[in-house]
């Protein structure tokens, strides 16, 4: 059963382990663990609904908190505390694309705004109720969920767009094929979610991300059906489909959903190897991504999130083990980075770009230590989110922060993101312990991605306070730097502010006048995205 306020399955428990607890108190004191307010207690905070009956349309108490948050900190604050405040008014289960029109018509003339609700998982505030005095609706997507059609020879397959990363993935590899989409989220995002943010998987590099593998489909707007067929390649104007990517629920309902499919590949391995220091293994990835080597993934964490991974590994032999051979090898504790990569595809090409890697890792004075701490990642890839329930309990609160820049800015923008999220909590006298690695490569720059954690206050409103001041300051460095403000997460609520400076003032004003023209009572899942 998921977890009502946090992330995941009740029944996982991720421990942390001795030596991270200790990191903690040295980089940030004493946990401070706050008491939890209990569902039942929530539950007498939600008004009466304000929706007239309709048959689709659920209006109990418990239905309407469960839809009413995704998993940002903002959201975990509420639960946690007790402190939300707005909820939907009735949660909506359509079974197909004609009941949701029916749903539109039905909130048209209520003047009901509709929030679409994929599996939950935004970690930007795409679920937050808006402010407006109307009702609301949540639009759950989780009955759309069938595979609807299987071309084999086209390796093209459609679904309904609730289907879970999981549910597919189950679908498609008894049958011989793969979407290959592994974002973290996976088992519990949405394949319609993915669409609309512009979801990028964690093996991206060889399958693609979201964009690449999205054929077509059609999706519900207030004012009618879009119906984007589903071409090998096509001339014919602007692709409609970039309009939909990223739309962030904007533009109406995903209700289903055409993808790309691979075939399942023969080999699909990931190796573990050490740099003696940021710059070196910074020379060897930018080296790997543009030499044409064909590569699945490719993660560089910098030296303190190599020594936050290895205090969280849990095996305290085998980590002193592996820091004596390290040093044995010239690689200091204090300045060594981890890199993991992924190869994927028939075993021929998997020798072959492996050993192309590695003559790279060698003349940067990389080593190679094989696919053993490969296998623990891939094991365990999927359970990481389940940290920030362990250390919630412990005292502290987490959050992440990507963006995308050129290599001409990486280091530079990595190291101002980290001096200014530190610096950002100096009126409360506190520290924060962040870490970042290189998530996504490319030929012309790479995605960085930041973990901050923070002590709880007593407060609510000051725990959000500490958070604001965080997120602004890893904003602020973000667009200073010339980063994009979201390389995987989206923009929802969160990044809303800092979306024009990157698609200026003309940009901004386009897309208004496309969301205007497709939903003319501002009704869909309105303050995400843009204002």
């Amino acid at each position: 059963m998921r977890r009502w306020n946090g992330w995941g399955d009740e029944s996982i428990h991720v421990a942390l382990p001795e030596e991270g607890a200790r990191l903690l108190r040295r980089s940030l004191g004493e946990g401070r663990p706050q008491t939890d307010c209990t569902f039942e207690s929530l539950l007498h905070r939600i008004p009466a609904c304000r929706i007239p009956p309709h048959p689709c349309i659920q209006t109990d108490a418990p239905t309407r908190l469960i839809h009413s948050h995704g998993q940002s900190l903002p959201d975990w604050v509420g639960l946690r505390a007790g402190s939300l405040e707005r909820f939907p008014d009735g949660v909506a289960f359509p079974e197909n694309s004609e009941q949701v029109e029916d749903l539109f018509q039905f909130c048209r003339a209520q003047h009901v705004i509709v929030i679409p609700h994929g599996g939950g998982t935004s970690v930007v505030g795409h679920l937050q109720i808006p402010a407006k005095d109307l009702p609301v609706l949540s639009l759950s997507m989780k009955r759309m969920n069938q595979m609807m059609a299987l071309n084999a020879t086209d390796q093209l397959a459609t679904f309904g767009a609730g289907i879970s990363g999981l549910q597919l993935e189950g679908t498609l590899q008894p049958k011989g094929f793969t979407l290959g989409h592994f974002p973290q989220s996976f088992e519990y995002s949405s394949l319609g979610g993915w669409v609309a943010t512009r979801s990028c998987g964690q093996q991206s590099s060889y399958y693609g991300r979201i964009e690449d593998l999205y054929a077509g489909g059609e999706l519900i707007s207030p004012i009618g059906r879009l119906v984007l067929p589903n071409f090998p390649a096509s001339a014919a104007g602007p692709d409609l489909r970039q309009l939909v990517l990223g739309s962030e629920g904007r533009m109406g309902v995903l209700t289903r959903v055409t993808v790309r499919l691979s075939r399942i590949p023969e080999k699909d391995d990931v190796y573990t190897f050490f740099f003696p220091t940021w710059q070196s293994g910074i020379s060897a990835v930018r080296t790997i991504a543009r030499a044409g080597i064909s590569f699945s993934m490719m993660r560089l964490s910098n030296p303190a999130e190599t020594r936050t991974l290895l205090s969280l590994a849990g095996n305290k032999g085998k980590v002193d083990w592996l820091e004596r051979y390290l040093r044995w090898r010239g690689l200091p504790r204090d300045h060594a980075c981890i890199c993991l990569i992924g190869f994927t595809g028939t075993r021929r090409q998997v020798r072959t770009a492996r050993c192309e890697s590695l003559a790279v890792i060698r003349r940067n004075n990389g080593i190679a230590l094989g696919k053993l701490l490969g296998k623990q990642w891939k094991k365990n890839r999927f359970r990481t989110p389940y940290l920030r329930n362990t250390l919630w309990n412990c005292g502290y609160a987490v959050d992440t922060f990507e963006t995308a820049v050129n290599w001409d800015g990486v280091t530079a923008t990595l190291t101002a993101i980290e001096t200014a999220v530190g610096d950002s909590l100096a009126a409360w006298k506190e520290n924060v312990h962040a870490f970042s690695h290189l998530s996504h490569v490319y030929p012309t720059g790479s995605s960085l991605y930041t973990t901050v954690v923070f002590r709880l206050a007593d407060a609510a409103e000051e725990i959000l306070a500490r958070w604001r001041a965080i997120k602004a300051a890893a904003c602020r460095t973000i667009t200073a730097g010339g980063g994009t403000i979201s390389h995987q997460h989206g923009v929802g609520t969160d990044h809303r502010g800092y979306l024009e400076k990157e698609k200026g003032s003309l940009g901004i004003g386009l897309l208004k006048q496309v969301y205007r023209h497709i939903d003319p009572e501002g009704l869909m899942n309105p303050e995400k995205l843009i204002e």
